[in-house]
């Protein structure tokens, strides 16, 4: 097979035009070309007023592939295709009693109990939470009705925090097994639209995500995978640095030496109680900011001029830094385009924001977190958990200033950079809900963070004209950014530093940051759990064979 790189086409392209650029790219007769797939389709919209353009990376086969390659051995974009197929490492055997326990059913643990019950190791999940639909009933509960369940909302539950969020499949991660194909190639099987597969910056939304996560939920259990909802783990069993097993909040224990902690950012009270148990963790870098809203239209005509609108390239995103004098850097942060800012909360009486985006991506407005980095070894060094509990001294102080309703804290940009309180709305609708209450955000979050965002806003505004201007909205708090501690683990085994069997995963244990690269981390620990166990069993197997000789 063949790739071809930087293959450029005009937007508006007709659908024929990329097979006769292959041809005339390659030198190909129509008949030479046997098949040709899409890898990635991507556009370039950084200079402005330029024509922008639809840029390919295509694998193809064709007759006598070898004297092709022969003629563009010299062309560094005419090379041989990647193998991307995804080979298990492992397969079970038929008498294998003990069975790997998955701890989160967020994007980690869901594919790594896929990945586990595909190679036959009958994985157990235990999720703390709720399944998707009622999960779903309860998340609207707290945005329509100011009415929280702590063990089933935004954060807890099927699917995870990435199942309310704007469901973007991509990352900065490395990946040179292509684990990331296999995570797309898995939502397109339970039901993901096949762009995924090709788009630069693929995307799925909350209300496709809920069925293709119920799917493969079924996938598992067809498997021979067993799913426990609402089995909230409340201790870690752990002798002589072995993991024993789980304990439940029922009291029930379950026995494995393999146990994937696959937790969530938001998984405060289990990070509190593996603390307790001497499992080894540490304080890693997070950042705390706020929310921000523009009209969608607004970010459209800055990113992409005489293009915006145009429904081939959909709502326009942004990436945007400044390193602001005080030392801090000041980052937007999980972009939502045509989204809405979400009631993020898993715990009474605090208030967390977050952004969602539905596959449409056609709300009025675009909103992204404006956050600032907290840096452990500068903040508070030597206390593992005090990120943590500067997130929760946060979200408290939030509630407050919302109303104590779950409403949440807001501020005009303009008012914001000025220093003086808000007490009325501009033209920017907030989307947030249950609701706002117009204020003063300077007491949200510490000085150094309100200083470096002020700083940064008209930076920002120099970048995308518009950004800064004083009627966008600021929505408080954004805390959540990832987890503010990392279960270390050991590089090779994947297996805790000082607990054996234990498999940090995920966000939660500070190894992803979204839905892709946590759906890869899941996959590269269900390989790790799967090698150990049958490496278990074969030295079990040669100590019984010395033992009857």
């Amino acid at each position: 097979m063949i790739r071809i790189t930087e293959l450029a086409l005009p937007l508006d392209h007709p659908e024929d035009a990329l097979r006769a650029a292959i041809l005339q790219r390659l030198q190909l007769r129509d008949a030479d070309l046997l098949h040709f797939t899409v890898f990635k389709r991507s556009y370039d919209a950084r200079k402005k007023n330029s024509e922008i353009k639809f840029v390919y990376i295509v694998d193809l086969t064709a007759q006598d592939e070898a004297a092709v390659l022969g003629r563009f051995v010299n062309d560094t974009h005419v090379r041989p295709a990647p193998d991307t197929a995804y080979y298990p490492v492992a397969q079970a055997p038929a008498h294998l009693r003990e069975r790997p326990i998955v701890v989160g059913l967020g994007p980690c643990g869901l594919f790594a109990t896929l990945l586990l019950a595909q190679m036959g190791f009958r994985p157990i999940v235990l999720e703390r939470g709720k399944d998707v639909r009622r999960r779903t009933k309860d998340t609207w509960a707290l945005w329509r009705n100011k009415r929280l369940s702590p063990e089933s909302n935004v954060q807890f539950g099927e699917g995870g925090a990435g199942l309310f969020s704007d469901g973007k499949l991509w990352s900065q991660i490395k990946d040179p097994k292509f684990y990331g194909r296999k995570v797309m190639a898995e939502f397109v099987k339970a039901g993901a639209p096949e762009e995924i597969l090709f788009v630069s910056k693929p995307h799925i939304g909350t209300f496709r995500l809920t069925g293709i996560v119920s799917s493969m939920r079924e996938e598992i259990i067809r498997l021979g995978g067993e799913i426990r909802f609402e089995q909230k783990v409340t201790d870690l069993l752990r002798e002589d640095g072995q993991v024993r097993g789980v304990e439940l909040a029922s009291g029930e224990q379950l026995m494995s030496r393999h146990v994937v902690m696959a937790l969530g950012h938001s998984a405060r009270d289990s990070f509190r109680m593996l603390h307790r148990r001497g499992v080894f963790l540490e304080a890693k870098p997070f950042a705390i900011g706020f929310r921000i809203e523009h009209p969608q239209g607004l970010i459209d005509h800055a990113r992409l001029g005489k293009y915006a609108g145009h429904p081939a390239l959909g709502a326009a995103d942004y990436k945007l830094v400044h390193h602001a004098s005080n030392g801090r850097a000041v980052y937007s942060f999980c972009m939502c385009p045509g989204g809405t800012v979400v009631a993020a909360t898993s715990e009474p009486e605090r208030v967390v924001t977050n952004g969602m985006s539905q596959y449409s991506r056609n709300e009025r407005n675009a909103n992204s977190g404006i956050v600032v980095n907290i840096e452990p070894e500068q903040d508070f060094p030597g206390d593992p958990l005090a990120g943590m509990e500067l997130q929760e001294k946060l979200e408290s102080h939030a509630y407050v200033l919302g109303g104590s309703d779950y409403c949440a804290p807001a501020q005009l940009v303009g008012d914001f950079i000025a220093g003086k309180p808000s007490d009325k709305l501009g033209e920017v609708e907030p989307s947030y809900q249950p609701g706002i209450r117009l204020g003063d955000l300077a007491s949200t979050l510490p000085a150094y963070a309100i200083d470096a965002i002020r700083e940064a806003l008209p930076a920002f505004g120099r970048q995308i004209r518009g950004f800064d201007r004083p009627d966008a909205l600021l929505t408080g708090v954004e805390t959540r950014t990832s987890a503010p501690v990392r279960l270390t683990r050991d590089r090779e085994s994947l297996q805790s530093l000082n607990t054996r069997g234990l498999y940090p995963a995920g966000e939660g244990a500070g190894y992803a940051g979204g839905i892709l690269s946590a759906g890869v981390d899941g996959i590269k620990v269900a390989e790790a759990v799967a090698k150990a166990m049958l490496a278990d069993l074969e030295s079990a197997r040669e100590i019984h064979s010395g033992t009857t000789v």
